[in-house]
């Protein structure tokens, strides 16, 4: 069985107030959703197709796919004088 790691970084886009995903590991991905919950589900569908269309993994032979999903948030917050 062939079993792969894909790092995936999440980064919060605040003006779209959205989730968008990117990796190295997972050629052509790029994707996004409202939530982190949301965008894990997306994330189980997507990155084994393109792993198998990308030739990373074999499609004729059964694999494992591990997802690390690293996020980020960053908000500015006001203090009062």
């Amino acid at each position: 069985m062939h079993q792969i790691v894909c790092k995936i970084g999440a980064v919060w886009d605040a003006s779209a107030k959205v989730w968008t995903a990117t990796s190295v590991d997972v050629p052509g991905l790029a994707t996004e959703a409202d939530t982190l919950e949301d965008l894990t589900q997306k994330l189980r569908v997507i990155v084994p197709e393109l792993l198998q269309l990308n030739h990373v993994i074999p499609i004729d032979q059964a694999s494992t796919v591990a997802i690390e999903l690293t996020s980020h948030r960053q908000e500015w917050v006001e203090i009062a004088a």
